[in-house]
């Protein structure tokens, strides 16, 4: 198994990034994650944050080193970190929760299998089209029945996330066979709501995402203005051995035994994973934000 990735997040013009994302793999699997925490609620990057801890930790457990039902895994491994984050809330005595829309996808063999819930996206793109686009728990996307009875309505209001009152909502595709030069691409709306596809699409498929991404992150921050949202892209570029490239890519096969973690760090690698430990939890919450205060003093510096 061999792929190239790029990820990327900005901050845009929001006084918080609440976005996280990351990936791990083992020899013959791989999982990339990406949550955008929710504002208008308190500690959308928490619930963000939890969301990907609990399910690298998941992944951590299960791939040994392929997970045996990738579908099933997304599955459970959502529904962990949704109760995570609401009992989160329950032990802070907070009025409101902490909420984020997550997209996951696993990849292994030669195929990917992905859960989103919320309008985190994923895209697959194929000899310069787009072959596959997830689509968000929107009113606007969904289309959901007596809309037109509700006047007036946000159609762009989304329906399910992470870490609310009720049971979350998702969808799981796959899995679906990669081929060679492949994209597979997950981002928050801060990309494709400045972005239309097309001009996703077009960059992916002349570039590869060590260039398409910061490209098109750019754009989103161009077009966004001085209120642009938080912009964050996780992509993926499958190849086979014969196209390997060591300089930008990653031989999961040549890997040593057990799960790594380049950038998805799972701290409670040794506990249950559906019975984290808080403090480890605000731990790594507390070390990510004053590692993004830290870049974000570094770059205030340099202009």
């Amino acid at each position: 198994m061999k792929f190239s990735v790029f990820q990327l997040s900005r901050i845009g013009g929001r006084a918080m990034n609440e976005d996280r994302m990351g990936y791990c793999y083992t020899r013959e699997s791989g999982l990339f994650v990406l949550a955008d925490g929710m504002g208008g609620h308190p500690e959308g990057e928490v619930a963000a944050q939890i969301a990907l801890d609990t399910i690298s930790a998941f992944y951590q457990k299960q791939a040994e080193p392929l997970v045996v039902d990738p579908a099933q895994f997304l599955a459970d491994a959502v529904l962990a970190a949704h109760r995570r984050i609401v009992r989160y809330a329950s032990q802070k005595g907070m009025l409101d929760t902490p909420r984020t829309t997550l997209v996951a996808a696993v990849v292994q063999g030669a195929s990917a299998t992905w859960l989103h819930c919320g309008d985190s996206r994923l895209y697959l793109v194929r000899d310069g089209q787009l072959l596959l686009r997830t689509r968000d728990h929107s009113f606007l996307e969904q289309d959901r029945p007596g809309l037109s009875e509700i006047e007036p309505v946000n159609r762009n209001v989304l329906f399910t996330c992470l870490g609310s009152p009720t049971r979350p909502t998702f969808d799981i595709a796959g899995p679906i066979a990669l081929k060679q030069g492949d994209k597979l691409m997950l981002c928050s709306d801060g990309l494709w709501g400045s972005l239309d596809d097309a001009e996703i699409v077009r960059e992916l498929s002349t570039k590869s995402v060590s260039s398409a991404v910061p490209t098109l992150v750019d754009r989103a921050l161009l077009v966004g203005g001085k209120h642009s949202d938080n912009v964050t892209v996780l992509a993926m570029d499958w190849e086979s051995p014969d196209v390997f490239a060591p300089t930008r890519s990653i031989a999961a096969d040549s890997a040593m035994d057990g799960a790594f973690a380049p950038t998805l760090q799972a701290d409670f690698f040794n506990s249950q994973a559906d019975d984290l430990d808080e403090a480890m939890i605000e731990r790594s919450i507390a070390e990510i934000n004053a590692a993004i205060r830290r870049s974000a003093a570094k770059k205030s510096s340099a202009t």
